[in-house]
């Protein structure tokens, strides 16, 4: 069978898990080298740094229980458990080098012991365990694969504790694509060694986990204690159900505010028998009416509004038709624009108190004027792509039209209960 070290070097792409077996070997035998072995430590730690995030406690009462360390290294974490918390923990590590470092140095400790193999293949025949943790080592072996072996090796109830990377030196965050990419090993005296991890978004790990038979009680973003360091790992606090889940169950977005990365907006579209309405802001420019979506409010809800207080013109939710979303980027922030038409409105248009844009005026679609807003022009040409305007490109996405029974319900729920029902 041909080495596939040697594969690599003839250019042949190696799976993810094959490209980590390897790095870790080579990292394992570095270490070998030097005959370093860490220290137990008083307390065990879920990131690289001391003194952030939680203690084992999150493991609950592991006194006498049967506890898996995946990836367990040189298995300074698993004696820890033992000889401090009284537990019987198995360390399954797949580099045969890390294994070596774990035996040598702890091999001898009563309540430990240390088996080398693949996780998945170990607990098809392991006597299912009281509890799991990964500290650091789940993010280098694909989830599809580990998180139904853990299914299988946990007991129900038990509690699952993985500690992965978010966001690494050099600012990369989680990708919401479960796909591997590449991280590097940083080594003090020696060259990284590349790796394929699994970086995901921390709602792609708890779709994963549910998927696979686990209820996620908590995810926390640890950060470093140096706050110039971009560096975060995130912890995931899981359970193990009795059973898979019929459906696919879902928790509350946080109370913490997300940082800000994106404008939303609706355009509308008025045509009338004298031609297009159209408005000029303040800084001169010609524009649809429209604005800003609001929290709570669907795009309806905001063409109706914005309607109202910029041309006093008064529409109603089911006189709306969305077109679609165009989407552009601006100094890095993507812009989200919905093109909308009314269909039907009350009233003549007019200058409002403390508007950006007024001096309504109607223009017929063969002599529309020049100096148009950025936004209304993509809309305009999304909602007619032969007419003959000029603007900066964007992605646009039509919408499917929704049908009249689903419009009807839609319209008469905000009518009823407002948009925020």
């Amino acid at each position: 069978m041909p080495d596939p070290r040697h594969a690599a070097h003839r250019g042949v792409d190696l799976p993810a898990e094959d490209i980590n077996s390897e790095a870790w070997n080579v990292y394992g035998r570095r270490q070998l080298a030097r005959a370093y072995t860490p220290s137990v430590p008083d307390q065990i730690s879920w990131t690289p740094w001391e003194d952030v995030g939680p203690g084992v406690g999150i493991l609950g009462d592991i006194a006498g229980r049967r506890v898996l360390d995946i990836g367990s290294g040189a298995g300074h974490h698993a004696v820890h458990l033992a000889q401090g918390h009284g537990a019987h923990v198995t360390g399954i590590e797949l580099s045969p080098t890390q294994h070596q470092r774990a035996v040598s140095a702890h091999g001898h400790i009563e309540n430990v012991e240390f088996a080398q193999g693949d996780v998945a293949e170990y607990l098809t025949d392991a006597e299912p365990f009281d509890a799991a943790y990964a500290i650091g080592t789940l993010a280098f072996i694909d989830p599809h694969r580990a998180l139904p072996a853990l299914y299988e090796g946990l007991r129900p109830g038990a509690p699952l504790v993985l500690s992965l990377l978010h966001t690494d030196l050099h600012g990369h965050g989680p990708s919401t694509r479960p796909a591997p990419r590449e991280q590097m090993i940083l080594l003090r005296d020696d060259p990284p060694l590349a790796t394929q991890m699994w970086v995901l978004a921390p709602q792609l790990w708890e779709a994963l986990l549910t998927q696979y038979g686990f209820r996620v009680e908590a995810i926390d973003l640890l950060h470093h204690p140096d706050k110039n360091v971009p560096v975060i790992q995130q912890l995931i606090r899981a359970r193990r159900l009795t059973r898979r889940p019929a459906r696919i169950s879902s928790r509350p977005r946080t109370t913490e505010p997300p940082t800000p990365h994106a404008a939303v907006g609706v355009g509308t579209i008025l045509l009338g028998e004298q031609g297009l309405l159209l408005g000029r802001h303040r800084r001169g420019t010609l524009e649809l009416p429209g604005g800003t979506v609001e929290a709570g409010e669907s795009f309806e809800a905001t063409a109706v509004r914005e309607l109202a207080e910029e041309t006093g013109l008064i529409a109603e939710l089911g006189d709306v038709q969305l077109l679609g979303t165009l989407v552009d980027h601006v100094e890095g922030v993507p812009r989200i624009t919905v093109g909308a038409i009314v269909h039907a409105w009350r009233g003549e248009p007019a200058t409002q108190p403390d508007e950006s844009v007024g001096d309504w005026a109607w223009h017929p679609l063969d002599r529309l004027p020049n100096g148009l807003f950025v936004c209304s022009a993509q809309i305009l040409t999304a909602w007619r792509p032969d007419l003959p305007i000029d603007h900066t490109p964007a992605h646009f996405t039509p919408f499917t039209p929704a049908s009249p029974h689903q419009q009807r319900r839609t319209v008469l729920r905000e009518r009823e209960h407002g948009p925020n029902s």
